[in-house]
């Protein structure tokens, strides 16, 4: 055995010890005496089975970074890959650095074995806190794009290995990634394909290949297959596999290594009668009953042992001369290590958009100047009115909108600006990614980040029946994330605006609404209150008396609904009218969730002190409902996106859901009437 194999080996066996330790012991973590009842936790929790084969990739990964001017970035695909994350972060001291009492002596062990779960307020999962955690694999499937994504941004001699589970491989998002790979040229990305046999509770499809049919999988999706069988082929010719498959990534190569081995191996062969290893019982742990069960005790005792931690700890629990030295040599690069300098803002432009496209293209192509800036759209640029951007060296289309996301983020994660481009009815799609990185996010350790940008299009108002969902934008506002905003720009103009403010931002999620048909320009005076306080008068529609009646619109459909419809409103109601102009809807919100939120009297000066209000909106009225809750104190409608019962022209659509001059004065009657009743009251 070569001096790096013994060097993974105790690598492996302290990472698969201080993990299997976290999930069962409250006391004698060290094995200083045989296993007794008190030793042991009531109620072990903590998933096993990908342990093993997670502990040996990371193992090998962290030795070879940095070897050869060489850095590889580990991600793990699995959420449940967290326990050999929290074991490897406290071998090397990055958890203590994260959480001091958990300190890398056999106190600081104690306390992480009692903590886990929790772990501090860390959790159990894979955090961003630790190594190889710029991934938050809570849900499968998001961690191949994601590293295509971030390796976008990478640099010259840096590879991203995401660590992937073969059950993750069966979900559409990876499988249609390793089609996107031919799409992004030279992205140094080596996935490591953990095949242990089992998703999490069935056999896994991909683990059932042999190794031929293998082989020509991936072949057949444009990714050259190495093949080792651990620990059978043991750790030199595993580390030999990794160094040749980074080479040849390195030299343009799409290369991907798949790792067999036996679920749970080196944990119990039955519990109880019942096989356990290579089975779905190894999933989480199989000894559930060993501080009760003499049986299950002495079987946690033998498992444990079988590590040898008298080899790779002193007395007082710190590693070992050998382990230290393992671990001395190990790199464990993050990938906001590189990231750059915040980007400067935009010189002011010297005339306004006159389109949507104008506005678009124009915004864009002066941030990609800047060389970390790129579009991500799903084969639909052209469709959109922004021909000019497709095929651009900074645009990737990819027919797979959470494809796309996860890459965003990625690239994102790396340091990288960036804004992802689609039809508004396809963006539902994104929903399972976008809540789990804005979970990350919030999580203790998390790097600030340049922000994610969406800017959805081609909405239901100007489509077919089938292309109208603005659903997302309903889900993300019920989250009530501050770091979420939804902008409605009415015109060109304000929407260079805020596409400028979006892409310089840093920690927040952008969700920019504008469609790309030609509307009626507003007048610019108001743009700058607009984009710094989210919301303004509309001195151009307003009359100068108070209002008995305030028309908010969101968005330039509703701007030009409501344009049209106050000539009549006027004339046939009678009353003075206030327009106001929102750009970010979560100025609505309560202030002590959103960042933007006016308070009570602002919102009074806005609306006016007891005007009836008309919201008129391009999304659902729920979304604005969800914003408003009981803070209005008046007669209020929302007019915005209703279903219909089947598919009907686009005048109709917005018949039925009142988007139209005639709608709009009713409302305006029925609110005037409600308020009169409660000036009676």
């Amino acid at each position: 055995m070569s001096g790096t194999a013994e060097a993974a080996d105790l690598l492996w066996r302290a990472q698969t010890y201080v993990a299997a330790a976290q999930i069962h012991l409250q006391d004698n973590v060290l094995l200083r005496r045989p296993l007794g009842p008190g030793d042991v936790k009531a109620r072990p929790a903590g998933h096993w089975g990908t342990v093993p084969g997670t502990a040996w990739a990371l193992a090998h990964v962290a030795l070879l970074s940095g070897t050869g001017g060489t850095e590889l970035v580990p991600l793990l695909g699995a959420g449940h890959a967290g326990v050999a994350q929290i074991a490897a972060g406290w071998l090397t001291g990055h958890l203590a650095t994260a959480r001091p009492q958990f300190s890398r002596d056999e106190q600081g062990l104690l306390r992480l074995c009692r903590s886990f779960p929790n772990v501090a307020g860390l959790g159990s999962e894979v955090t961003p806190a630790l190594p190889a955690g710029d991934f938050l694999g809570g849900r499968l499937g998001g961690c191949l794009p994601f590293a295509q994504g971030a390796a976008l941004a990478a640099g010259p001699g840096r590879v991203i290995v995401p660590v992937l589970g073969d059950g993750e491989c069966e979900t559409p998002t990876t499988a249609a990634a390793w089609l996107a790979g031919h799409a992004l040229h030279g992205t140094p990305v080596l996935p490591i394909v953990h095949l242990n046999g089992f998703r999490m509770g069935a056999p896994s499809l991909l683990a059932g290949l042999d190794e031929q049919a293998l082989a020509a999988y991936a072949a057949g999706l444009g990714w050259r297959a190495r093949i080792v069988t651990v620990p059978d082929d043991g750790h030199d010719a595993f580390h030999a596999e990794l160094a040749q498959a980074v080479a040849d990534t390195l030299a343009g190569s799409r290369m991907v290594l798949f790792m067999r081995c036996v679920k749970g191996w080196s944990g119990p062969d039955a519990v109880n009668g019942r096989q356990v290893l290579g089975t779905a019982r190894a999933h989480k742990t199989p000894l559930t009953q060993a501080a009760t069960d003499p049986a299950q005790t002495h079987a946690l005792e033998a498992w444990l042992s079988s590590y040898r931690p008298e080899e790779l700890f002193t007395g007082s629990g710190h590693p070992g001369p050998g382990l230290a030295g393992a671990v001395s040599a190990t790199a464990w690069p993050r990938l906001q290590a590189r990231r750059p300098a915040p980007a400067p803002r935009p010189t002011v432009r010297q005339r306004p958009p006159a389109s949507f496209s104008d506005a678009v293209t124009t915004v864009i192509r002066d941030h990609a100047g800047a060389g970390d800036f790129r579009v991500f759209s799903p084969d639909e640029l052209a469709s959109n009115r922004l021909a000019e951007l497709a095929g651009q060296p900074w645009t990737t289309e990819i027919l797979a909108e959470e494809v796309l996301g996860e890459q965003l983020a990625g690239f994102n994660a790396a340091g990288g600006r960036g804004v992802l481009i689609s039809y508004e009815a396809f963006a539902p799609l994104l929903a399972t990614g976008i809540v789990s990185l804005l979970k990350q996010q919030r999580m203790p350790g998390a790097a600030p980040r340049p922000s994610f940008n969406l800017l959805l299009t081609s909405y239901g108002w100007h489509n077919t029946y089938t292309h109208g969902d603005p659903s997302l934008t309903t889900l993300l506002l019920a989250l009530e994330d501050p770091a979420i905003r939804v902008l409605t720009p009415a015109d060109p103009a304000r929407l260079a605006a805020v596409l400028d403010d979006a892409f310089t931002s840093t920690g927040q999620l952008n969700v920019i609404v504008a469609g790309k048909h030609p509307l009626p320009a507003v007048p610019a005076d108001t743009l700058r209150e607009e984009v710094t306080r989210g919301a303004a008068v509309w001195p151009h529609l307003s009359d100068a008396q108070p209002p008995a009646l305030t028309v908010v619109v969101c968005g330039d459909l509703p701007a030009a609904v409501a344009a049209e419809a106050l000539p009549r409103i006027r004339a046939e109601l009678g009353v003075a009218v206030r327009v106001v102009s929102v750009l970010d809807l979560t100025v609505l919100g309560d202030p002590a969730v959103w960042p933007s939120g006016l308070r009570a009297g602002e919102l009074d000066a806005l609306l006016g002190e007891d005007a009836a209000v008309l919201v008129v909106t391009l999304g659902h009225p729920a979304a604005i409902w969800s914003l408003l809750q009981a803070r209005h104190g008046r007669p209020v409608e929302v007019i915005g996106w209703r279903e219909t019962e089947g598919p009907r022209t686009q005048q109709d659509t917005a018949a039925a859901a009142g988007m139209t001059p005639e709608g709009l004065l009713a409302a305006a009657g029925r609110l005037l009437k409600a308020r009169a009743r409660c000036d009676t009251w």
